[in-house]
């Protein structure tokens, strides 16, 4: 049997589970398990997506 290692931004798929886990991670966690989670939540939403809802650019000019 093989197994995948476990990726909480799959299981982040709606509003309230994400701030359900914000608010958690923002109760029990310090500084690092928030910039983590931020991450997770991050990855699930898509970066793209967070830009476009933010009114930033996704595109990094140099």
């Amino acid at each position: 049997m093989k197994s995948s290692k476990f990726d909480i931004a799959e299981y982040l798929d709606d509003e309230e589970m994400i701030n359900e886990y914000l608010n958690t991670v923002l109760e029990e966690g310090d500084s690092n398990d928030i910039q983590v989670a931020l991450g997770h939540i991050a990855k699930a939403i898509g970066m793209s997506k967070i830009a476009e809802q933010t009114g930033m650019s996704s595109k990094i000019q140099f």
